[in-house]
């Protein structure tokens, strides 16, 4: 029990601590031993109890408290025992005085995470409390005090604030991947489990098979009429021995009136994390219409011109028929790499929400922190992989700088060595006089940190790799061995001196998810997107290798004619502690949930945002007297004007205005004789909160 000079507080620990300090012989109540009967039996009781708990007494609502509410009280602790309600809670005084007034008029109630704007330990803050006053009436029948029973449920709200807006993260991700199935050509359907049951359709299977109930049905009871087709009996052997089965122009009979169907067909495995086959991915095409006419001809064909027109009809098909099953071929690998690595993010995904659910409703807030933080993680996996895929297929934003890639290797150096480890030895040969080169910085690190990465995993048991530099004039033999057109370049070589790869694994290499790792280890995306950022900027990437004698890539890059920007290391975003202002940022985005997102971004670092859905809205706001220091705005938007044509009219109005351009894909028309405009810059879709910070930060103190 707490040794105290006051009896009725015995046990009141740091509370009666802070009575016990403050000097009471000119407070309006006196000292405590003068103190009215119920005074002292109602703080009594307030002091002992666990509960966090307020008491306020007498006509200025004297303000006392116990222990368990002190760290709710944030910088007012040490002043606050024995002070004037109004003076303590100056800050929250127009909402609670209504709340006050009704309580001791008799209308008690209770509030349930009811926010609050407080001072607190970390300044002025969003707060939420559950709370109930209620009134103390004296021995003659009126009010002497206030009772309140009060906890702060700041966390709570918060926590679930995270999880709602995880939920929807992860419902626009399932939409995005079911548009993207839906968008590819042919037919495309997603089979589970050894039954073969339908999880996903798209608008061309329907049409070839008819309205059918498909989704949760399996194959053979969706469609019993080709029992004895054979294709039950295939889709059982890939699902058993994970071989994918391809054929052109295989008869199918469905009882419809148009007759047989001829398709092109695929059937791929699908596998989970571990490599156990979970599903089949089945695609194809109808060409039925091209076989009946291919037969039509042939029975035509009665005379020797027509019989050698047929020949030649029946070559050309040949050849189309090779080209569409290596088109099937890349599809298939495409589709069961995506699929692969997207399952395994959206397993990540959905079990950390599942997992954070259960914890909420439990109470258990000490892992949700763990759980948010690895969906966050599988989130920013998939943003990498579809930068990776757009890399390759040569449709990111590219932001190209004149640079000297001297001085960019020079600015990875520390990076580098610490990535691939002690047991690697690293070697730079930078050529003197190295001309400059147009390129994106980031991506050009990327690549050449990709390549690293490749190398030290060449080399399990440690090795060397070799970083050069060069000039190159290309005369035009050496130009058409290269692939690259006559004229200047700059090479950058990464050489190890690891295992080597023969000659048909070279050939595969730059293939998307094509890797000679062991499951789980690395994407196959790495290559591919060295290659796709080399062909986007204009260059070529190649590789030679010899088994047991190592591995060499080479970049190579057009020269630029002028000075190369200064680079001073890996490209990171801003870190400036900078806060907002005030500046007004309009944010112009026809996505609700993404301009949700930035304006309340902007507004939480200082700024003032004004949100548009559309081109028209941003350019009204622009033709006002609205003030605005900073344009951002996504590319694509809806209403007839995109983003680029917004920003032209936006600075055409006011020439120094700064336009940051957010993009999920390629965009050509920002890029003006190969780079920005002065003043813009472009951010790349998904983007992180702290990055979209720090690049308006760095805009704004540039102006």
């Amino acid at each position: 029990m707490t040794q105290t000079t006051i009896p009725f507080l015995a046990g009141g620990g740091r509370a009666t601590e802070l009575v016990e300090a403050r000097d009471w012989s000119t407070h309006p109540l006196g000292a405590p031993d003068q103190w009215p009967e119920g005074l002292k039996t109602a703080l009594s009781l307030v002091v002992n109890s666990p509960e966090s708990m307020i008491l306020c007494w007498g006509p200025d609502l004297h303000f006392f408290f116990n222990t368990t509410y002190i760290p709710l009280l944030g910088p007012r602790v040490e002043w606050a025992m024995g002070a004037r309600f109004d003076e303590v809670w100056a800050d929250a005084l127009e909402q609670a005085m209504p709340i006050v007034n009704d309580a001791m008029a008799g209308r008690s109630q209770r509030f349930n995470d009811l926010p609050w704007k407080l001072a607190t330990d970390r300044g002025v803050a969003d707060t939420w409390w559950t709370f109930s006053y209620s009134r103390i009436l004296g021995a003659d029948g009126e009010p002497a005090g206030l009772f309140i029973f009060t906890n702060e449920t700041t966390q709570k709200v918060l926590n679930e604030a995270a999880r709602q807006e995880a939920d929807r993260k992860l419902v626009a991700l399932a939409k995005r991947q079911e548009q993207s199935l839906q968008q590819m050509p042919g037919f495309v359907a997603i089979l589970s489990g050894p039954e073969h049951r339908f999880d996903y359709v798209n608008d061309a299977y329907v049409e070839i098979s008819g309205l059918r109930e498909f989704l949760g049905r399996s194959v053979r009871e969706v469609f019993p009429e080709i029992g004895d087709q054979g294709f039950f009996e295939l889709l059982d052997q890939v699902y058993t021995t994970g071989k994918a089965f391809h054929a052109l122009a295989m008869p199918i009979q469905l009882n419809r009136e148009s007759g047989d169907r001829f398709i092109d067909l695929i059937y791929d495995p699908l596998r989970d994390e571990n490599g156990e086959i979970v599903g089949i991915f089945v695609g194809g095409y109808d060409v039925t219409e091209r076989i009946v006419a291919e037969r039509g001809l042939a029975e035509a064909n009665t005379s020797l011109e027509q019989r050698v027109e047929a020949a030649i009809a029946n070559l050309t098909a040949t050849e189309e028929a090779l080209r569409q099953s290596q088109k099937m071929d890349a599809v298939g690998q495409l589709t069961g790499g995506l699929a692969h690595d997207f399952n395994n993010l959206l397993a990540g995904i959905s079990g950390s929400l599942e997992l954070m659910q259960a914890r909420i409703a439990q109470g258990r807030f000490s892992d949700v922190e763990r759980y948010l933080a690895a969906a966050q993680a599988a989130s920013h996996r998939a943003a990498a992989l579809t930068h990776r895929l757009l890399a390759f297929s040569r449709r990111q934003t590219l932001d190209p700088r004149p640079i000297n890639a001297n001085d960019l290797v020079l600015g990875m150096d520390e990076l580098i060595r610490r990535t691939v480890g002690p047991d690697i030895r690293i070697d730079v040969v930078r050529e003197a006089k190295l001309w400059s080169t147009l390129a994106d910085p980031p991506q050009l690190e990327n690549a050449l940190l990709n390549l690293c990465i490749n190398a030290r995993d060449a080399m399990p048991e440690g090795g060397a790799i070799t970083i050069a530099t060069n000039n190159l004039a290309l005369d035009k033999a050496t130009a058409r061995q290269f692939d690259l057109p006559v004229g200047d370049f700059v090479s950058l070589s990464v050489t190890d001196t690891g295992a080597g790869m023969t000659p048909d694994i070279v050939a595969k290499a730059f293939e998307p998810f094509f890797t000679t790792k062991p499951l789980g280890q690395g994407t196959g995306l790495g290559l591919s997107m060295v290659y796709g950022f080399a062909q986007q900027s204009g260059g070529q990437v190649r590789i030679q290798s010899e088994v047991d004698a190592g591995t060499s890539v080479t970049i190579y890059l057009p020269r630029h004619h002028g000075e190369a920007e200064s680079q001073t290391g890996v490209s990171t975003s801003s870190t400036s502690s900078h806060a907002g202002a005030g500046e007004t940022v309009l944010v112009v985005d026809d996505e609700p949930i993404l301009r949700m997102l930035v304006v309340d971004a902007l507004t939480e670092a200082g700024y003032t945002p004004i949100e548009a859905g559309d081109g028209t809205a941003g350019l009204k706001v622009l033709d006002s007297n609205i003030s605005v220091d900073l344009l951002i705005t996504d590319v694509g938007l809806p209403g007839g004007m995109n983003g680029r044509q917004l920003a032209d009219a936006a600075r055409a109005r006011r020439p120094d205005l700064r336009v940051l351009f957010i993009t999920g894909y390629a965009e050509t028309a920002l890029v003006k004789n190969g780079r920005l405009e002065p003043g813009t810059a472009v951010l790349t879709k998904p983007f992180a909160i702290e990055v979209l910070g720090a690049r308006v930060r760095e805009m704004l103190s540039s102006s």
